[in-house]
């Protein structure tokens, strides 16, 4: 693919998170969003490196000030605070579905099963900052910081797998024509 194509490609796909992230529901200290929906959608849509250009674009933008992050926050703080821990683990939550996807494409069960993968590197992410954070005891920032996203992100896997597929087969042909 051409180098502008690139690019343009992985600004497109991290304007794509920039317009779902801040899409929220309070819920506590951390909001529902649908961030983590868009980061698999994106994962699973392009080849790892430039899924993983758009994630940490993102992440950039909002580092510097772009109110991109939950409830249309932004800045350093949100990545040094209570919930940073989230929005950098949508790194890794990335690389685990974008390469699991990239490599296992035809093997349809890999993607649920990359997206549960990279929900619990996110998971474990925010937890581990909400923990250092707060000070609370490791069963109870389970019950405030995963317990309660179960359910919402089944409902986002799910959704990234049906739509992703077909959006991946047509994705690919624009990029394999470059």
């Amino acid at each position: 693919m051409l180098k502008a194509k690139r690019l343009t490609l992985c600004a497109v796909l991290a304007a794509f998170i920039c317009l779902l992230a801040p899409l929220s529901l309070p819920a506590g200290e951390i909001p529902l969003s649908l961030a983590t929906f868009a980061v698999y959608l994106v994962a699973c849509l392009t080849r790892p490196r430039y899924a993983l250009t758009a994630v940490l674009l993102y992440l950039l933008l909002g580092a510097v000030g772009l109110p991109i992050f939950s409830g249309f926050s932004g800045g350093l703080q949100k990545l040094t605070g209570v919930t940073g821990g989230y929005l950098i683990g949508y790194l890794p939550c990335c690389a685990a579905v974008t390469l699991l996807i990239d490599r296992f494409e035809q093997r349809i069960i890999v993607w649920p099963l990359s997206m549960l993968l990279g929900t619990a590197l996110c998971y474990a992410c925010g937890t581990a900052r909400f923990l250092l954070q707060t000070r609370m005891a490791p069963g109870a920032a389970l019950a405030v910081c995963v317990l309660p996203f179960l359910p919402g992100d089944s409902l986002k896997i799910a959704v990234a797998c049906a739509v992703g597929v077909p959006m991946r087969k047509r994705l690919r042909k624009f990029q394999d024509a470059s």
